[in-house]
């Protein structure tokens, strides 16, 4: 099937700051790890709201700590979240995250379990919780023209059939958002490794190409630095090995194929960093898929792409992974897993530009409401990226 996207549109939820979500979240978002137990009672009172427990937020530090900050207001600003509760240990750092997520006009608010307790703060949480959700449900979609859209990418657990058919049918679709003003992003800073040089040359600028090379430059010092001769069972990993894949090289010239051809990288994020514009950006991240997926969703994309090979289960709570893979084992193995079958490409069965045309569908599907495999199979995997270790 060809898509024309001249005139696509898609049915979103309007934000307060103009920004459209896919998804209508109200999200119980705890500070800290203490705070856990008290998030996950709320969600568990009040139906229709979800907790996102992660094991950090005590004694960070500088920027480890602007990070951690940076992330949990992103997380509660995006636009697939419709309302936000936060619950910390302390009310001076729990108030600077609702702050943060208010300046959006959303619905947010703030609970301190110091010198309440986690039932006094599990009832408080709770009667706001609950308003939150009943209003979020009076919400409704409307349509939104595409560049309203913002989109990522990632791929994980990658093998020969991801360089060769299934990164590609993202760059494909990636080319074809491109040339329509969508807000696009790819990173995993680490898998670029010995393709840096061919993201350089797709750089707008001489002056992003310094950016980008800056961020990879950083990162390759934090290895140097731990003296680490070389990335053996991180990079590429045994199931990537098991692949096929023998080098970080070959990794890296796989990897970069999600940008497509005509895509030029337009500017350079930090972690978790919200883009100011539309085009392609670059944002420093980990090639760990949790941590991944979780810093795009807290920089306010609201669609992530992700090709597989071998097979990766990856969801996240807010954000929606849609699975796509050429691997015709791993799709018939983890078929369950699977948004997109597109083994056909290595049959010949069908052209890129189809794949592509496919892939698009489907995430304008998912854009206007259907669930992915991840959602409906339960991953809502929430990985903070940490820089150091605490105070």
């Amino acid at each position: 099937m060809a898509i024309d996207l001249s005139s696509a549109t898609f049915r979103g939820y309007r934000r307060e700051n103009g920004r459209v979500g896919v998804r209508n979240h109200v999200i119980i978002l705890p500070l800290d790890d203490l705070s856990n137990a008290a998030a996950q009672a709320v969600a568990h009172n009040i139906k229709g709201c979800m907790a996102l427990p992660h094991p950090y937020g005590r004694l960070q530090f500088g920027a480890d700590l602007e990070l951690h900050f940076r992330t949990l207001i992103g997380t509660g600003s995006s636009p697939n979240v419709a309302a936000v509760v936060v619950i910390g240990i302390e009310e001076g750092w729990t108030q600077r995250v609702v702050d943060g997520i208010a300046k959006t006009g959303k619905p947010a608010a703030g609970f301190g379990i110091e010198l309440h307790g986690d039932h006094d703060t599990i009832m408080r949480a709770s009667r706001q919780a609950k308003q939150y959700v009943q209003w979020a449900s009076t919400l409704a979609r409307e349509e939104s023209p595409l560049r309203d859209l913002w989109v990522s990418t990632k791929c994980g657990e990658s093998d020969t059939t991801s360089g060769s058919a299934a990164n590609p049918t993202a760059g494909n679709a990636f080319d074809k958002l491109y040339e329509r003003g969508v807000t696009l992003v790819f990173g995993e800073t680490t898998e670029i490794t010995g393709g840096e040089h061919l993201v350089a040359k797709r750089c707008r600028t001489p002056e992003i190409a310094a950016q980008f090379m800056a961020m990879f430059n950083r990162y390759q010092q934090v290895i140097d630095g731990h003296k680490v001769g070389d990335l053996s069972e991180s990079q590429p990993t045994k199931g990537n090995i098991a692949g096929g894949l023998t080098t970080i090289e070959e990794k890296a010239l796989g990897n970069i194929q999600k940008i497509g051809k005509r895509c030029v990288v337009d500017g350079v994020l930090d972690k978790a960093e919200a883009p100011t514009g539309p085009g392609l950006w670059f944002m420093d991240s980990s090639s760990a898929a949790g941590e991944m997926v979780t810093l795009v969703a807290a920089a306010g994309f609201v669609v992530h792409l992700f090709p597989t090979g071998q097979g990766n289960v990856i969801g996240n709570p807010i954000l929606p992974v849609i699975k796509l893979c050429a691997n015709p084992r791993t799709v018939r193995t983890m078929s369950e897993h699977i948004d997109l079958d597109v083994s056909g490409l290595l049959r010949r069965d069908m052209n890129l530009d189809q794949a592509g045309d496919l892939l698009l569908d489907m995430m304008l599907k998912t854009a206007n409401g259907r669930l992915t495999s991840a959602e409906v199979l339960g991953h809502r995997e929430f990985v903070l990226t940490r820089l150091y270790e605490s105070a």
